[in-house]
């Protein structure tokens, strides 16, 4: 009935294939197959696991509609105290905002919870970046505009991930190991970056919430586990945001990274708001908070991640 309302060319381009979809940047590659794709929602998932091996850690895509592609990246690493993940809150939300902007965004489910305590990880950060880095033609991105956001315990990860960054093993038989896995910037949203310091007591909050969810954790085995000072020397242009009484995760943890990066000469900018509950992603709906997306979009749009790269990059 709807074609006989429509001018023909109309009618034509509505009953094609895939007609009125924006195309993946990896659509028709076969030599990058996902593992799932949802092409009502136009997101693709693929394993990060080494040829042979079992699925462990994914990332899903989520590509910018046609014409709008800055070529710019993003992992995005979700929350959930290492015991779960804030898959909506802290990933898909964050991913579609990103790419509203153009920049090609990337969730990764990453492994937690007692059977893949710290580092494993971690691990999954530095094997998203390279995965990411080593099939940058295949995904419609830049090799060198590849960056990675955090919240809470994933802003542990990804900090902990440039901290622990390399320049890859050029003689890996495995592709993706051969690059580098530091990201080429790194924002920071309420990040737990002290969740393995021991206090006086001898205890730490990794290990308390892993107490929540029933596994063992000996605090000292893991305060090692942590981004300073290894990451100022590491560090890209950073983007940190916090609340000044989060009651879950202390502010000053922030604040000593901020300081430790100002004094290394790191490129770094911190927006501190005086109020506002942990976990509140992208503001949570709280007028005040959700300014801060408003920020980081300004800092991404003035180091060029938001602009289309120059032609024949």
């Amino acid at each position: 009935m709807l074609c006989r309302t429509l001018a023909a060319s109309a009618c034509l381009l509505l009953s094609a294939p895939g007609a009125g979809l924006a195309q993946s940047p990896s659509q028709g590659r076969p030599d990058l197959p996902p593992i799932a794709r949802d092409d009502f929602l136009e997101t693709r998932t693929y394993d990060l696991s080494p040829a042979g091996q079992a699925a462990t850690a994914t990332l899903t895509v989520f590509p910018p509609q046609n014409g709008h592609a800055s070529r710019a990246a993003v992992v995005v690493a979700p929350g959930g105290a290492y015991i779960g993940l804030a898959a909506n809150l802290e990933g898909r939300q964050v991913a579609d905002w990103f790419a509203a902007r153009g920049v090609t965004a990337f969730v990764l489910r990453y492994r937690h919870g007692g059977a893949a305590p710290l580092p494993v990880p971690i691990e999954d950060g530095e094997r998203a970046v390279r995965f990411v880095r080593a099939n940058a033609a295949a995904l419609g991105v830049d090799a060198d505009r590849i960056g990675m956001i955090g919240f809470s315990a994933g802003g542990h990860l990804a900090a902990m991930t440039t901290a622990l960054s390399d320049n890859g093993a050029p003689t890996s038989s495995d592709p993706v190991e051969r690059v580098s896995s530091r990201p080429d910037f790194l924002v920071l949203g309420y990040p737990w970056l002290e969740a393995t310091t021991v206090d006086v007591a001898g205890h730490s909050e990794y290990c308390r919430f892993a107490g929540f969810a029933r596994w063992s954790c000996r605090p000292e085995d893991y305060a090692a586990v942590t981004p300073l000072p290894a990451l100022t020397t590491k560090a890209p242009a950073t983007f940190i945001y916090h609340t000044t009484d989060d009651g879950l995760v202390p502010v000053m943890g922030s604040v000593h990274l901020y300081t430790a990066m100002h004094e290394a000469g790191v490129d770094v900018e911190m927006h501190l708001f005086a109020h506002g509950a942990h976990g509140t992603g992208l503001g949570g709906g709280d007028p005040a908070l959700q300014l801060w997306p408003q920020a980081l979009d300004a800092w991404l749009r003035a180091r060029g991640y938001l602009d289309k790269p120059p032609a024949g990059r």
